[in-house]
């Protein structure tokens, strides 16, 4: 259900309203901080997403355990989302949430957003020359980056912007090859 339409009619909401609370005490790029650190959480325990998702551990527990994973480090703004998000019963959406508060985020930046596939980890000189790249096709101020790492790349990157993909792979290149190959016989 989390890629549905009613998810969204959920999720959106609470993203936007967080967006709406961030503006008003000028705490956009510190909420999103909040945002890229609980999904770096949530992303990284299954056990997290399962205790939350949880309908028998009670409302009490599940804001006892996000008080503690977020500590003094959350604005109490993200405290009090995540409280709202228990309470109302919602708290299996936060993935969803701290998803579209980020997309909100970039739009009001006038940022996007690239999924960097690459072989290895790039180096910040790397990563550099794809922001500039990406800024260049798509007169964005600011780009973040979003990167994984796939061995089967064999070397090169696969950059996706939006709808948009640049595959300098060498995998896709020996793909390439292989169809331009087939199609001269």
């Amino acid at each position: 259900m989390k890629g549905s339409m009613a998810s969204a009619e959920v999720l959106e909401p609470y993203a936007e309203a967080l967006m709406s609370l961030a503006k008003s005490q000028n705490k956009t790029d510190k909420i999103g901080e909040d945002m890229r650190s609980l999904l770096s959480i949530i992303k990284s325990s299954e056990d997290l997403q399962l205790f939350l998702g949880s309908p028998i551990v009670k409302n009490e527990q599940k804001k006892a355990v996000l008080q503690q994973v977020g500590g003094e480090q959350l604005d109490p703004f993200t405290i009090n989302i995540l409280k709202l998000l228990v309470d109302r019963r919602r708290i299996m959406f936060l993935e969803g949430v701290c998803q579209h508060y980020l997309a909100l985020l970039r739009e009001l930046k006038q940022t996007v957003l690239a999924e960097v596939t690459s072989a290895v980890d790039l180096n910040e000189a790397q990563q550099q020359s794809v922001r500039d790249k990406v800024k260049a096709l798509t007169s964005a101020s600011e780009v973040e980056l979003d990167t994984k790492i796939d061995p089967d790349l064999i070397g090169g990157v696969i950059i996706k912007v939006g709808s948009q993909v640049i595959d300098a792979s060498l995998r896709g290149q020996i793909r390439r090859i292989g169809m331009h190959l087939s199609s001269a016989t």
